[in-house]
């Protein structure tokens, strides 16, 4: 009988198997190839972005920033943008990549760092209220302004530290609204002893100030630095949990009204206080509406998100010069009617009411704006 050739089906030595071509950063789900494949055209298009990502997430919040949604990857058959990112990271050769910094999570060490800043501009605006207080009548009127203007100094400079690090540190380039955060603040000082004036038939002189307010808002920058940390922490912990865009929006909202009420929370006690140490008590209702407009602005910037929160300051500013503006230009001839509308809601609810209303509803409309800004996946990639 002739011999055969021993084949690989009579159990000789078979060929090896061809190695992988390349090595996955992370199992790949499964890679579909061909002129059919949608999801390499994809990956073309956003190549940078996928090789600088270091996770999925980073490429589902970009994804999201370029307007895709979990209806559009339907089309890239994948059930949601956060499967699609996945797929994507796992079809990208692995690489150098940029450093990243890490996930928010505990830091004993940084935390105490960014809380003890931030307690030092209201240190500041205390220490100042105080030395004037304790020295009334031994200092005149140079020295007095002199002890103001330093403590004025040395808050203002407390201040920029504490918004160069922590939850409150915005990008560069966010700092556009300084101009009328000081603005809002001088008001929040000397706004309602002018508006008092105006209404009444003046200016008829200097007209007093209320520290009151600027005691208040310094001293709840603490307060406003650990609820944006919070907000923050819980926010990246829904991100890194959720599985589709809409299920992270929903609980991300619910996040943001808590930090906003907590924050509410500690900085209406602190106005109060503030209040009846200095003389001037009473519902601080329009300095608790701009706390809250800055703590909405500054939130918005520390996201990447500055120019919405420099609009509502904007137009706060706006209101509050218009009220005065108004009631002068209501005493020329055939103008009255313009001054109507200010010495109606000054009558309805003092002074006061003109910087409650141009905060407030800047503040709102502000939360609303954030609401919906910040229930984006892009908001908190790299927050």
């Amino acid at each position: 009988m002739r011999d055969r050739p021993i084949g690989p089906e009579d159990g000789g030595d078979r060929p090896a198997e061809i190695a992988p071509s390349a090595v996955r950063r992370r199992p790949a789900t499964p890679v579909r190839r061909g002129p059919a494949d949608p999801v390499k055209s994809l990956l073309h298009h956003h190549r940078d972005l996928c090789e600088r990502a270091v996770s999925p997430l980073e490429i589902a919040a970009g994804l999201e920033a370029h307007g895709l949604t979990d209806r559009t990857a339907a089309r890239y058959r994948h059930r949601d943008v956060f499967a699609l990112a996945e797929e994507l990271y796992a079809r990208t050769p692995a690489g150098p990549s940029p450093a990243s910094p890490p996930p928010p999570g505990p830091d004993t060490e940084a935390r105490a760092g960014w809380t003890l800043l931030a307690l030092l501009p209201g240190a500041a605006c205390l220490a100042t209220a105080g030395l004037l207080r304790v020295t009334e009548g031994a200092l005149g009127g140079g020295a007095r302004a002199a002890v103001t203007l330093t403590g004025a100094l040395l808050a203002y400079l407390a201040l920029r530290l504490c918004l160069g690090r922590g939850p409150l540190r915005a990008p560069e380039g966010a700092g556009r609204a300084g101009m009328y955060a000081c603005w809002l603040l001088s008001f929040a000082v000397y706004g309602e002893g002018l508006i008092a004036q105006v209404v009444s038939g003046g200016p008829d002189g200097p007209w007093e100030a209320d520290p009151a307010p600027l005691l208040g808002l310094t001293a709840a920058i603490a307060p406003a630095a650990w609820c944006a940390h919070l907000f923050t922490v819980r926010a990246h912990r829904k991100l890194t949990g959720s599985r589709a865009l809409e299920e992270f929006g929903a609980g991300v909202r619910p996040l943001l009204l808590a930090a906003v009420a907590l924050f509410l929370c500690a900085l209406l006690p602190l106005l109060s206080l503030a209040g009846l140490g200095l003389g001037s008590p009473g519902l601080p209702a329009a300095a608790a509406a701009l706390g809250v407009l800055f703590f909405l602005a500054r939130l918005l910037a520390a996201h990447g998100l500055p120019e919405p929160g420099t609009l509502a300051l904007a137009a706060a500013c706006a209101v509050e010069a218009a009220a005065p503006a108004l009631v002068l230009a209501g005493r020329l001839p055939g103008l009255e009617p313009l001054a109507r509308p200010v010495h109606a809601l000054v009558a309805a609810g003092g002074p006061g009411a003109v910087p409650a209303l141009a905060c407030g509803a800047a503040a709102l409309g502000l939360l609303v704006h954030a609401s919906a800004a910040l229930s984006r996946a892009s908001a908190h990639s790299r927050a």
